[in-house]
């Protein structure tokens, strides 16, 4: 079998990108993946394509190497991100040609479904979400954090687990996340998520070591070399790689067994993920001794939902192992072309008269508004 095209697919609705590939062979088997949409992750794609074609598919660990070292150490997480994309397509080749699910390539499941948690950021919609039988819930954001998790779990009661995530803020000191972190102890926090900034390993090791819950961070890192450090000093808890733009499956099994030998959990990263890259995530956790929790986004766009299929069926806060041949899933051609966009690329962080307008870009507003 050989590789003889790969081409990409985008989708999206309401200012939500999605980043799709399929690997095609000359036996007509093909494989689908997913990356992070950026419109410099589609091209990185086309040009790591060029290094593939006419290559054995099941070879993964030689093409993953042969797409690595095209851009090595100048890429980062857009080749981190390309890779991830046709990676997930050789797996899911794979498994078609052999008839076996992806998780059994890779090793076999450890269990037969797994928990999952999905995000409310108020207290109706945390209830609404523990009604339908959800037992974790993120949510995210700074302004009013301490307002909103208090009303959240006065809602739901102690029985549900919530995570709070900051977003990894550029502005956000490491003296305000830990009088953060200091607040959300006594809300018996999942984990705590990105509390500062990723490009500063010192600060979130300062905000690991002052505060007494789990942190979590990981998903804006590429390949095992950018997580080695968070998992040797063990300043996290909680390791969130993003199938994405990690760099692959295969660098993901292999950070989950760097991960649990420093007794350091594994729950990925998919909040701004499509469907297909939350499938390849649910492969990959599915064999993990030390997955912890899986992240679903429901209430998105509706072109999520019509883009892939089947769709997973999430039932009491667990979800099932899939049992077909590689991942699957498919993409639905019909639903793509009628969602078919160009990559936005991210929106600027500012206005047009350079007035702030996201929350990644404000200066320090008042303390009250989220300690308060």
């Amino acid at each position: 079998m050989k590789i003889t095209d790969v081409k990409t697919y985008t989708a999206g609705q309401d200012g939500r990108n999605f980043l799709f590939c399929r690997v095609f062979t000359d036996e007509g088997i093909y494989g689908v993946g997913e990356a992070t949409a950026w419109p410099s992750i589609q091209t990185e794609i086309h040009h790591k394509a060029s290094l593939i074609i006419g290559e054995d598919p099941f070879n993964i660990e030689r093409l993953w190497s042969k797409m690595f070292l095209q851009t090595h150490g100048m890429s980062g997480v857009v080749g981190a991100g390309a890779i991830s994309a046709i990676e997930t397509a050789l797996w899911d080749i794979k498994g078609k040609a052999f008839n076996m699910p992806v998780w059994q390539l890779l090793g076999g499941r450890m269990r037969e479904r797994l928990r999952v948690y999905t995000h409310a950021n108020t207290a109706d919609c945390a209830r609404e979400l523990v009604d339908q039988g959800f037992t974790g819930l993120k949510m995210g954001g700074i302004e009013h954090c301490i307002r909103d998790i208090t009303a959240i779990r006065n809602e739901v009661g102690d029985d549900i687990d919530i995570m709070v995530d900051l977003h990894g803020m550029p502005w956000m000191t490491t003296r305000d996340a830990i009088s953060m972190g200091r607040r959300l102890e006594e809300f018996g926090v999942f984990f705590y998520e990105e509390p500062v900034a990723p490009e500063n390993v010192e600060a979130l090791a300062r905000v690991s070591e002052a505060i007494n819950i789990p942190l979590a961070a990981g998903e804006r890192l590429a390949y095992i070399f950018g997580a080695r450090e968070l998992i040797e000093r063990e300043i996290v808890d909680v390791i969130q790689p993003d199938a994405g733009r990690f760099g692959g499956l295969a660098q993901m099994k292999k950070l989950a067994g760097m991960a649990e030998a420093h007794y350091i959990q594994f729950a990925p990263h998919d909040g701004s993920l499509g469907p297909v890259g939350e499938i390849a995530s649910l492969h990959l956790c599915a064999t993990l001794p030390n997955f912890l929790i899986w992240e679903h986004r429901t209430g998105d766009v509706q072109a999520r939902y019509e883009v892939m299929a089947p769709q997973p069926e999430v039932v009491d806060s667990y979800i099932a192992i899939p049992e077909g041949p590689g991942l699957g899933v498919d993409l639905v051609d019909e639903e793509i072309e009628r969602y078919a966009c160009e990559l936005l690329g991210g929106r600027s962080s500012y206005a047009e008269d350079n007035t702030y307008d996201s929350q990644y870009v404000y200066a320090r507003f008042p303390r009250k508004r989220w300690l308060g």
